[in-house]
């Protein structure tokens, strides 16, 4: 089986190699070979009994595109995106990489396999952005997709390509959308949902980190370990159950800043929340207002994709994968 990560250098793109490297299978079958592209070179992997190639690759670029998806790969993980802040803050740059890397990526191998059966998995990395306010208390699969940002907008019609070009037989895809991921290892990005886990990462390791928005700020989330998870289970599950409805959103926690908080000082202490500086930001303020707090994943649950069951659980996961299972 070759498996292609499309946005390998970001932080579930690096996971989800780790992980299939370290699991050598995917859905029970062997992975031969693994091919890892991203706009910036992604990571040598670690030893593997396959095949590995990386390389650089822009999605915006379709002849690079249509190079890769020559090889034929059996599953195609899509990951590659700009961030919400940054496409917000970009608009050209946003519809580029985020919409027409997307299309790119479907219109080669509606290319590929014209004259031929091939016909692969593909697994889109959508989001929750695709909703947008007003919403109800919890949110199901069948509300309304009316994103209220442009990287929302791009997600959302990423979501209807994948499900008309399966609709046509191109590809056998879903796209799965994900909860802000919390707590994201490594330095701030510039995701306006950022600050979720600049809060916890920064002073478990004794930093300062801003908190731009209130604590009654409620929103889903969902650990980096549960994330790869999805991808992984979307790679391997029996689509048909789906329907033409390719498209769901996964299972999360939803949980107030303030709770948040009060996880960090059951994991490090108060000293550790002192850390917290509260600074708000009007623009943050703005976006996080037009974003859901909760959802009716049962849909996806009912599909077999699990998430975390506690804050204390999504701390305790950034503790033993990124810091040695203690705060520094």
């Amino acid at each position: 089986m070759h498996v292609l990560i499309v946005g390998a250098s970001g932080m579930i793109g690096r996971k989800l190699a780790q992980r299939l490297i370290r699991d050598g299978v995917l859905g029970g079958g062997e992975i031969s070979a693994l091919t890892l592209v991203d706009v910036t070179a992604p990571e040598t992997p670690e030893e593997f009994a396959g095949r590995v190639s990386v390389e650089n690759l822009d999605v915006a670029d379709p002849r690079a595109v249509e190079g890769v998806i020559a090889e034929r790969p059996d599953v195609i993980f899509h990951l590659a995106a700009i961030v919400s802040g940054e496409a917000e803050a970009d608009f050209e740059k946003g519809y580029r990489v985020n919409l027409d890397g997307a299309r790119n990526i479907l219109e080669a191998v509606r290319r590929e396999g014209r004259d031929s059966a091939y016909r692969p998995r593909l697994v889109f990395a959508s989001s929750i952005a695709v909703f947008g306010a007003p919403f109800p208390e919890r949110i199901g699969d069948q509300f309304f997709t009316t994103p209220l940002t442009s990287y929302g907008t791009q997600k959302a019609i990423s979501e209807l390509l994948v499900c008309d070009y399966t609709r046509r037989g191109f590809i056998d895809g879903v796209a799965i959308r994900l909860p802000t991921i919390c707590v994201r290892p490594g330095k701030p990005n510039k995701a306006a949902s950022g600050f979720f886990s600049n809060i916890l990462r920064e002073p478990l390791v004794g930093l300062e980190a801003v908190l731009p928005v209130s604590e009654d700020v409620r929103h889903w989330h969902a650990s980096p370990r549960a994330a790869v998870g999805f991808m992984v289970h979307a790679a391997t599950m029996d689509l048909a159950a789906m329907g033409a409805r390719r498209a769901l959103t996964m299972p999360g926690l939803s949980a107030t800043v303030a709770e948040q908080i009060e996880a960090l000082r059951r994991a490090a202490g108060e000293k550790a929340v002192r850390l917290i500086r509260s600074e708000p930001d009007p623009a943050i303020i703005t976006i996080v207002e037009g974003w859901p707090r909760a959802f009716d994943a049962r849909r996806a649950l009912g599909l077999g994709f699990r998430a975390d069951s506690s804050f204390d659980e999504i701390i305790r996961i950034h503790l033993e994968d990124e810091l040695g299972g203690r705060a520094q």
